[in-house]
């Protein structure tokens, strides 16, 4: 039971989904700022295509593993034991990323990211549920997560390409690093522990069997691989489309792939917010169907920056909406009690392997086989499918809820 509004430690809230949306901010950025360093790198190491899916392939594998086994321990050992030591290990291996020599040492050290960020991931996201007020908990989770893309697919590229005119792309690995050690520490400092979790823990949680027990987690699942398997492709091989396909210069395929992030970043504050309004389901229908049909448009468009920033722009605002809606507040709404962190995990997990890991590696081969160009009917396919799925998701939205309940009797 939520405490009554007046009671809730709003100064708490907000401090607490600051620093976290920072710090998953910090995630996207060192996540990303690999696909815009990408055609550089391609010249320097002698990679390919193929090398780019397995790469981005790597981290998402092993960030869906670890979202799953970390989401659970979170649950079980606390909150800032799991944010912290993730936090400041993901940002050291970004760093290290600099020093990488070929493509076996940039494997590893991605796929170490992976385990480092997939841990990060349910945990941050558990702990802004437990810190926001119910009725704020999905603006405040769209919150923390838009800056994934913001800082990673807006911001990224843009510091990358200007950070290549003065200093080599090993640098640019190496100062991203930075921001994320500081971080660390201030989450140490602020985040608290809720009643059901850690070994104090004074509320007992609900026993893992009843773990997928809602329909909403198992729709989740397939949903956010849907939506994952297309807005990742999409991430992963946008800056070689632009590049390599439509002849654009390194500056413009810059500015066109910070429409992903732009983008997403507006998409994932409105879509989860604008849900708390009119429900999870109407959202998740609207978002799977409006951003295939902008990802088709952007298909049509030939060489037009400004255009296909536009297109890509809308495109990923509905994509990246719908991660933060499936991810947070469907998650945290469908989850048993005290196992909020765990449902995030295999919701996350799941979507991971398969639209962050298996997803890209599949589309660097169509790429290296076929041509770049045919990467994005991967994408559109995937985002066509989870229309299919969001007609059959459970309203869990609190104000829809009372809503439909209040309407019940007159029925």
């Amino acid at each position: 039971m939520s405490a009554p509004q007046t009671q809730w430690d709003t100064n708490y809230e907000w401090k607490a989904v600051t620093l976290l949306t920072l710090g998953f901010g910090l995630v996207g950025l060192d996540r990303w700022i690999i696909a815009p360093l990408f055609p550089s790198m391609m010249q320097d190491l002698g990679l390919d295509y193929q090398a780019l899916g397995n790469l981005i392939g790597a981290l998402g594998l092993a960030w869906g593993v670890f979202a799953i086994v970390a989401g659970g321990l979170s649950d079980r050992l606390g909150r800032r034991k799991i944010l912290v030591p993730a936090i400041l290990a993901f940002s050291l291996l970004s760093g290290l990323s600099g020093f990488a020599h070929g493509i076996a040492s940039l494997l590893v050290i991605r796929a170490l990211m992976g385990i480092t960020e997939g841990s990060f991931c349910p945990t941050s996201f558990a702990a802004t549920a437990d810190a926001s007020l119910p009725t704020r908990r999905g603006f405040n989770l769209g919150v923390q997560q838009s800056a994934f893309p913001l800082f990673g697919l807006a911001l990224g590229p843009i510091i990358a390409t200007q950070l290549l005119q003065v200093v080599n792309w090993r640098w640019v690995f190496v100062i991203v690093a930075i921001p994320g050690l500081i971080l660390g520490f201030l989450l140490w400092k602020t985040i608290r522990e809720p009643a059901t979790v850690g070994a104090n823990a004074k509320v007992e949680r609900a026993p893992l069997k009843d773990l997928m027990n809602h329909r909403n987690v198992k729709l989740g699942m397939l949903a956010l691989m849907c939506a994952m398997s297309g807005i990742f492709v999409l991430s992963a091989m946008t800056p070689n489309y632009l590049v390599d396909y439509l002849k654009l210069t390194t500056v413009q395929m810059g500015f066109v792939t910070s429409a992903i992030g732009f983008g997403g970043f507006a998409g994932q504050v409105v879509l989860p917010g604008a849900s708390d309004l009119v429900g999870r389901k109407n959202i998740s229908l609207i978002g799977f169907a409006l951003g295939a049909g902008f990802l088709y448009a952007f298909m049509q468009v030939g060489p037009n920056p400004v255009l296909l920033f536009a297109l890509l722009f809308v495109c990923t605002f509905f994509c990246f909406g719908l991660l933060g809606l499936i991810t947070g507040p469907i998650a945290a709404e469908a989850a048993p009690r005290g196992l909020i962190s765990s449902t995030a995990g295999i919701i996350i997990g799941t979507g991971e392997i398969f639209g962050g890991g298996i997803a890209p590696a599949i589309a660097g081969n169509i790429a290296q086989t076929y041509g770049i160009q045919h990467v994005l009917t991967m994408a559109l396919i995937g985002l066509v499918a989870g229309f299919f799925v969001s007609i059959f998701l459970v309203e869990t939205a609190p104000r829809k809820v009372s809503a439909l309940n209040a309407e019940a009797p007159a029925a």
